[in-house]
């Protein structure tokens, strides 16, 4: 399975919006290699953890190196086997600072609908593809992912629980404040 690690721009912005919010525990469904989980640890506060979910053994492994290599303890992350669907629901309720969502597109959704659980009031949901390679704004485009992603940035919109805003950095970063 393919890889597409997150931008130096989106990167740099969910390490700031980690900081700014003094985040102690974040929640990351799709590890990669670790890249955008390393651009959360230099966000979070130094005795934070990162949790982060990915289907792909590998990809935890790749990302355990990642983060050692770059200083990080072993105690500063947890990496999760398993799809983010299964795990999710097993993570406690309003324990995170922070939600980056960023596995199965199709699955958006659901992610939403897990994150607003896990994240404390005051807490942040961010979605990396927001725009979707330049999909997400063209009507023609009918494919699951891009129908997945504009539901979930209208369900965002909509809910009066949530602040958003759509960051057009990288392939967009959709990120909402659940509201205390």
């Amino acid at each position: 399975m393919e890889v597409t690690p997150i931008g130096p721009g989106a990167g740099a912005a969910l390490s700031f919006l980690a900081s700014a919010i003094g985040a102690k525990s974040v929640a990351e469904i799709g590890t990669g290699t670790g890249v955008s989980g390393l651009w959360l640890l230099r966000g979070m506060q130094p005795d934070g953890t990162l949790t982060s979910v990915d289907l792909e053994a590998e990809h935890q492994r790749l990302a355990r190196e990642t983060f050692t290599a770059a200083g990080y303890a072993p105690q500063r992350f947890r990496l999760i086997a398993g799809a983010g669907l299964d795990v999710m629901p097993r993570l406690t309720d309003a324990g995170y600072d922070m939600v980056f969502l960023d596995g199965d597109k199709v699955e958006y959704g659901e992610y939403l609908d897990q994150a607003l659980r896990l994240v404390r009031p005051g807490g942040l949901i961010a979605f990396d593809n927001a725009l979707w390679h330049d999909r997400v704004a063209d009507p023609a485009q009918r494919d699951a992912e891009t129908t997945a992603i504009r539901e979930v940035i209208q369900r965002v919109a909509d809910d009066d629980r949530l602040r958003s805003m759509l960051v057009p950095l990288g392939d967009g970063l959709l990120v909402a404040q659940l509201l205390p």
